[in-house]
């Protein structure tokens, strides 16, 4: 049992759990082990939109996120991935199974609005190759997501 998973069940939050073989990693990867279309699965960024200020941005597998365009939307005048290293000491998981829930560090949390069309979405479970199926209306609720156009 994962952070994730642990944290999910204490807050009493449906899902169900979806294994795969982590061969690759990536959300098309992820997506067509399990037979989820790719924009119906999560992938979980971890951003810097200034100076030591971090943010897990949750998008489609099928987009590519425009930091530009972030950057815009928080205000800042320049948003960047953070680096494998940090992305793990600041959510406490591997890249590649990052969950926004159960986090080692409690960060704010953006969720891309075109997710809040599909009544159930794919997203990491804490570790390579567990995804949890659930709504994207409990992501929101559960980690207090702000919903924006990405």
């Amino acid at each position: 049992m994962t952070r994730a998973i642990r944290y999910l069940k204490e807050q009493g939050i449906p899902f169900e759990v979806a294994e795969y073989d982590h061969l690759d990693k990536g959300a098309l990867f992820a997506s067509q082990a399990l037979g989820i279309p790719v924009e119906r699965t999560i992938k979980t960024l971890v951003v810097e939109v200034s100076k030591k200020d971090y943010l897990v941005v949750l998008m489609p597998g099928s987009k590519s996120i425009s930091f530009k365009k972030l950057a815009k939307i928080r205000g800042v005048k320049r948003a960047a991935m953070v680096n494998t290293a940090m992305a793990e000491r600041l959510t406490g998981y591997l890249v590649g199974g990052i969950s926004p829930f159960g986090m080692k560090q409690r960060l704010p949390v953006v969720i891309d609005a075109g997710l809040l069309a599909f009544d159930k979405v794919a997203i990491n479970g804490g570790k390579r190759g567990v995804m949890l199926i659930m709504t994207p209306s409990d992501i929101i609720m559960t980690t207090g997501a702000e919903d924006i156009e990405l």
